[in-house]
């Protein structure tokens, strides 16, 4: 028998990524290394559209002063929102899924880029660092913790509940604004959700996305990140 045979038990081949491991691990650190090089372009288009509302006094007066705005955002999500639909559909379909990425990480580059021009540079960047640092931590440890035989999909069902949570006091902080305690409350159970989606997900991109879900990955990853900063960036602005 093999080494790593699953059924006679015996311990992982070298340079696996998790125990039992029986696909090619240089194949499945490719598609690792693939998808991180999207999410990384993906993050670096956002970074320099939403630095336009921070440093672009016209861009950051339009959001602040603009009554048009608001509609700009609402188009803006809405437009995100089908874009993401469409590529549910599309996801594995090249060169069709590649166009439809850049699309929705625009879309996403406006919200991130509206809700930096109501906060001051340096929250922005302290944001921006803490988002970093959670981000390569809990990636760090997902690995870690994989590699000695940690199965992290068991969250999905806590994480779908939790969202539903988060949108029903969303909409309670419509229609019955809480202040800047609630606010923070939210955006602070908002921040610890993200970072289990960061866990689940990536445990998905080590052990169960196959070689053709390149984009669904990276669309989960880099909407993760996003969502998380977004968050912590609120919890910034109202300390």
């Amino acid at each position: 028998m093999g080494k790593g045979d699953i059924e006679a038990g015996f311990p992982q081949a070298h340079g696996s990524l998790y125990p039992y491991m029986i696909e090619s691990p240089e194949l499945r650190w490719g598609f690792i290394r693939k998808v991180y090089l999207i999410v990384s372009i993906q993050l670096l288009f956002t970074a320099g559209f939403a630095s336009l509302f921070v440093f672009f006094p016209p861009a950051k007066n339009f959001v602040l002063y603009n009554d048009f705005s608001l509609f700009a955002l609402l188009g803006s999500l809405i437009f995100t929102f089908i874009v993401l639909l469409v590529l549910s559909k599309y996801y594995n379909k090249h060169p069709v899924n590649l166009f439809l990425l850049g699309l929705y990480t625009l879309g996403m580059s406006v919200t991130v880029g509206f809700a930096c021009a109501f906060s001051q540079a340096i929250v922005v960047a302290e944001a921006a660092f803490l988002t970093g640092a959670v981000v390569g931590c809990l990636t760090l440890y997902t690995f870690w913790a994989v590699k000695r035989g940690s199965d992290f999909s068991f969250l999905g069902p806590f994480l779908f509940a939790s969202l539903m949570v988060m949108l029903l006091f969303g909409l309670i902080q419509m229609f019955c604004p809480l202040g800047p305690m609630g606010r923070m409350v939210y955006a602070g159970m908002g921040a610890l959700i993200m970072c289990g989606f960061i866990v689940y997900d990536t445990c998905d991109l080590i052990k169960r996305y196959t070689y053709d879900d390149y984009i669904w990955a990276a669309i989960a990853i880099y909407g993760d990140i996003i969502n998380l900063f977004i968050y912590l960036l609120s919890i910034l602005n109202d300390l």
